[in-house]
């Protein structure tokens, strides 16, 4: 990770825990009950670009979800689930209580239950082992890649696994992974991708655009939205967190300032892709901006300036 990103990754919350378990029950306890909503906002967004890719491969895309964790973003698309259902069935005691060899169990039998409602198929590369082996074991992934390619070259296994990929996606891996990671997978990939990425906003992108371009690749952002990623944890994040984003240059009011995670859509394409069809005019957005949450931190200006509040 480069110096920057781990300065700014100072700012937020660790949750590096959550990532390590057998099951998703903690990470759905944990982000769920922050309002954690980008896999539900982004699903559509995903879902209209990977018609788009199937219709001008003429085939159902490969999708390979960085940063997977549990295999969510592709439970969300190819399922007629959202995160909050889910971690509703997660919290209920007859949950809690089982193993989580019998969760894994119970999890596949729930997939298998539902039409997959899915455009592409989905393949995952993760630093967490355990979360790797969930996704798999309960069907959401058809294959995974166990590896932190901040740290590590990409090996030969995990090149066979995502060389066929056709569209690199990440949710909220950015800043955490870098344009290492991506030189790393666009360099042994047998087609150009198209690459989707949510990436909050007190992260840069020029760098990661700037590489996509050596491989091709023409960077479009979706201009006049945000996504929702999810509430701040608490006022030290919350303080921190603007902090960052004013050293950037990014105006939060009316958007981090009212308590909520704010991430751009990034979408790079080959020129020729885009030409064809500008990314305005391939999408249209939820960003979960008007989505009902919890008691959040807000900024209000008041006569002796800016202070912090919890709205509920």
């Amino acid at each position: 990770m480069s110096h920057r990103f781990s300065d700014i990754n100072e700012s937020k919350a660790n949750f590096d825990e959550i990532y390590m378990m057998d099951d998703p029950r903690g990470y759905f306890s944990v982000l769920g009950a922050l309002d954690y909503m980008i896999p539900d906002v982004a699903e559509p967004v995903i879902r209209q670009i990977l018609a788009a890719r199937a219709r001008q491969l003429r085939r159902e895309p490969l999708v390979l979800d960085i940063g997977c964790s549990y295999g969510i973003n592709a439970a969300v698309h190819r399922f007629p689930v959202t995160f909050g259902t889910l971690r509703r069935r997660y919290a209920r005691r007859e949950m809690m209580s089982v193993s989580s060899n019998e969760l894994a169990q119970l999890d596949c039998n729930f997939y298998a239950s539902w039409p997959d409602t899915g455009i592409g198929r989905f393949i995952g590369l993760d630093a967490s082992a355990p979360a790797i082996r969930y996704a798999r074991q309960v069907g959401l992934i058809d294959k995974g890649v166990v590896a932190d390619l901040e740290r590590d070259p990409l090996s030969q296994s995990a090149a066979d696994v995502v060389r066929k990929a056709d569209v690199l996606l990440s949710t909220g891996s950015i800043g955490y992974v870098t344009e290492r990671t991506y030189r790393s997978i666009l360099g042994t990939l047998e087609r150009p991708p198209w690459v989707v990425s949510f990436v909050l906003r007190m992260f840069p992108y020029e760098e990661m655009s700037a590489t996509l371009k050596r491989f091709g690749l023409v960077t479009e952002r979706l201009a006049g939205v945000t996504f929702v990623q999810r509430r701040f944890r608490d006022v030290a994040e919350f303080e921190r967190s603007l902090e960052a984003l004013a050293a950037r240059g990014v105006d939060t009011s009316g958007f981090e300032s009212d308590g909520l995670f704010q991430a751009d859509l990034f979408v790079s394409r080959l020129e020729a892709d885009v030409e064809a069809l500008p990314l305005e005019d391939l999408i249209t957005v939820i960003s979960g901006r008007n989505r009902p949450v919890g008691t959040r931190y807000v900024q209000v200006e008041t006569d002796e300036g800016m202070q912090i509040g919890l709205e509920p």
